[in-house]
């Protein structure tokens, strides 16, 4: 009789054994067999998306036969943590071998549409790029002003499409204010800011989210980053600039960054501003001014008055000596490394050009010069006069 058990118990093994021989077979030939797609299909990973997600969406749009096999396949070539976010075209009948190569090996977005709410200083603005599959190019599709128009049918259906790229741009020298705004006409994301974040504390810089990322965890996400790249200069400053804390560092790059727009000139403005600290003199820059007005909240859109410029407030750096109480915008990393690393001048002195950057001085003398000059272009253009350090 125990004969006859172990007789049958090696029989079942057998079988056993050569059904999962069998089933091993199949699965590895259905892996690399050709897909069910008969044409090119666009796939979206979303950021941090897991293999078993990416494979249901799989599924579901008919570029593999079978999710599991996809995923046991994936995890045996030790590819299973390694998908990318994106979007990428898959070729038509891609093998799942092929399929996810193409989505593990990263880089631009291939296919799709890429939504874009850019915040600005002056104005926000929705826009939507197709990508040119053949060339990985981009080319604007629609663009509107959440604020003033109705979204464009293009862009309503990019909102909803499961293959759209969902990005948030910051631009440099907005204000906390500003952002929390901006991100409410995100239509693409939910939730509600608690309250307006302290100025100077969020990364103007893309983000990618998904559709229904909550504002809250992005504004968290901004301070992180904006924080990390705070204490990065810090730790690699100068030595003896006239900052007792990276606070004071932050509220001088948020000068720095409202000051001047154009990169190469960072360092230089930076450096007089601190000669300017060093010398005792007081700071005399319009953007500050114009915080005490807005509060942060929009654009002057007006020449300083009179008034304002004599008015003591602790943003009028005319008035006060030193650095304001806070930042007056969310400076981006350049200003922030200009203000832990200045050229090394001897100018206190500087005033617009006429060409967008700015004109530097080492004496009031100098100074009196390249403010003559300004007031000259300022005539010839027929724009108010503005008010310069040392005027």
């Amino acid at each position: 009789m125990w004969r006859h058990i172990a007789s049958n118990f090696l029989t079942l093994l057998i079988v056993i054994l050569v059904a999962v021989a069998a089933a091993i077979a199949w699965g590895k030939h259905e892996y690399s067999s050709p897909g069910p797609s008969a044409s090119a299909q666009c796939v979206r990973v979303a950021p941090g998306a897991s293999l078993a997600a990416v494979s249901d969406q799989l599924v579901e749009q008919g570029v593999v036969s079978n999710g599991y096999i996809f995923r046991a396949g994936t995890d045996y070539r030790g590819k299973a943590g390694g998908l990318k976010f994106g979007s990428y075209l898959i070729p038509a009948h891609s093998t799942m071998e092929q399929v996810v190569d193409i989505l593990s090996a990263g880089g631009p977005s291939t296919c799709g549409v890429e939504l874009t709410l850019r915040i600005g200083v002056r104005e926000n603005s929705v826009v939507l790029r197709d990508i040119d599959p053949e060339t990985g190019s981009m080319a604007e599709q629609a663009k509107y002003d959440p604020a003033k128009e109705e979204a464009p049918a293009p862009i309503l259906a990019a909102e909803e499409s499961a293959t759209s790229r969902l990005r948030i741009t910051v631009a440099e020298g907005v204000t906390s204010w500003q952002i929390v705004e901006g991100l409410k006409q995100a239509k693409f994301l939910a939730g509600n800011v608690a309250k307006v974040p302290d100025e100077g504390s969020l990364a103007p810089e893309t983000y990618e989210v998904q559709k229904g990322s909550d504002r809250g965890d992005l504004i968290d996400e901004m301070a992180e980053r904006q924080a990390s790249i705070l204490a990065a200069a810090w730790e690699k400053r100068q030595p003896d600039l006239p900052y007792a804390t990276p606070q004071e560092a932050l509220i001088m790059a948020s000068i720095i960054e409202k000051e001047t727009g154009v990169a190469a000139e960072r360092r230089v403005v930076a450096s007089v501003f601190i000669n300017r600290l060093r010398r005792e003199m007081r700071l005399e820059t319009d953007p500050t001014v114009i915080y005490g007005v807005t509060k942060g909240q929009g654009v002057l859109d007006r020449g300083i008055r009179g008034s304002e410029l004599r008015r003591r407030t602790p943003y009028n750096t005319y008035v006060i000596a030193g650095l304001p109480p806070t930042p007056i915008a969310n400076p981006g990393r350049a200003a922030i490394e200009a203000a832990m690393d200045p050229e090394e001048t001897d100018f206190i002195f500087f005033v617009a050009d006429g060409s967008g950057g700015h004109a530097f001085a080492r004496t009031l003398a100098e100074h009196n010069e390249n403010v003559a000059r300004w007031r000259r272009i300022e005539r010839e253009r027929g724009q108010p006069l503005s008010p310069v350090q040392g005027d």
